[in-house]
């Protein structure tokens, strides 16, 4: 009696084990081995489809439609009529002058917050790399921890700098006791500006270290060796071998992170919401403000194929560089 008791949640995890079976035997049999393949991978589709695609058709609908009911049936089609209201300005460089002002304003703030962040992005990341390539004590520790921030949340890490940069809040605990003044580090327009793109490089820097890592240490270590014999110095070392060698990394990295600045929300919805006004109001953020707080549907759809423009420009800039930077290696071999 015991022992049989034993064995019922062996036979019990058997007979569940045995259902796939059932059910798909039949199945093979009906349709042939040929064609499992696309049972397989059939629900991953209906994912695929339910949560990308039909959106992605529909966002593409409302870009041409307007009003604030959100559903389709009861949109009138109004053409290019919300692209008109967002590229509609008398003076392009004043954001002041444009119909939809504060698309335009966050138009200025995504590019300028691009050319900072993906600029320190890519400098630190290089140099970070470079630092735990040598021969240091701890190097597996170092390497996890500038690593272990990529691992968190976004939300976590916008809560954590949120409570370090708040007028209670540790950093301005340090400068008080240091004789100095409280400091409105997000209140202010440019100390908010300069800090989401300090925690932006502080959260994903890890990441793109790992990736330059892994090229610098695809790099032969003969060719420095000979190198050095031919009496080359540590910049000469860096200009004509690790460089040119690293550039189709570069590329990778210059790339995805031109990407993901263009696309920054969550870290910046948390720790600044936009402000102070429109200080760190990015593409996104005037997306999810035009949609969900303001109920316009169709500007947020239309201002979110203006950014699926220029992420596909992005993106065939990437494929681009990547075959500018492979051509050459296949040509010398």
């Amino acid at each position: 009696m015991r022992k049989s008791l034993r064995l019922l949640p062996l036979r019990l995890i058997e007979l569940i084990l045995e259902i796939p079976d059932l059910i798909l035997a039949p199945l093979q049999k009906r349709i042939g081995i040929d064609r499992m393949g696309y049972v397989f991978v059939l629900p991953n589709l209906l994912v695929f489809g339910i949560f990308i695609l039909f959106p992605m058709l529909l966002n593409f609908y409302y870009g041409f439609t307007s009003g604030q009911s959100i559903l389709p049936e009861n949109r009138p089609f109004t053409g290019t009529a919300n692209f008109e209201q967002l590229l509609t300005c008398a003076d392009y460089a004043q954001p002041t002058t444009c119909r939809e002002d504060i698309f335009w304003r966050s138009i200025s703030s995504t590019s300028l917050y691009v050319v900072f962040e993906v600029g320190l992005m890519v400098v630190l990341s290089l140099v970070t790399a470079i630092a735990l390539n040598q021969r240091i004590r701890f190097r597996g520790f170092f390497r996890s921890v500038f690593f272990y921030p990529v691992l968190l949340s976004p939300v976590v890490v916008a809560l954590i700098w949120k409570w370090v940069l708040q007028d209670n809040g540790v950093l301005n605990a340090i400068v008080m006791s240091m004789g100095g003044d409280r400091i409105p580090f997000t209140v202010d327009r440019n100390w908010a500006f300069f800090w989401v793109i300090v925690v932006g490089v502080w959260a994903q820097m890890g990441f793109y270290t790992l990736i330059l890592l892994a090229g610098l240490q695809s790099i032969p270590a003969d060719l420095y060796e000979a190198a050095q014999v031919a009496g080359a110095n540590k910049w000469q070392l860096f200009r004509f071998i690790t460089m040119p060698l690293l550039t189709p990394t570069m590329t990778v990295v210059l790339v995805l992170t031109l990407i993901r600045a263009v696309q920054v929300f969550d870290v910046v919805f948390v720790l600044t919401g936009g402000g102070p006004g429109t200080a760190t109001m990015f593409m996104v953020q005037y997306i999810y403000k035009s949609a969900f707080s303001d109920q316009r549907w169709g500007i947020a759809a239309a201002a979110s194929l203006i950014l699926a423009v220029v992420l596909l420009i992005l993106t065939l800039f990437q494929l681009r560089l990547r075959r500018n930077s492979i051509m050459p290696d296949e040509e010398q071999a």
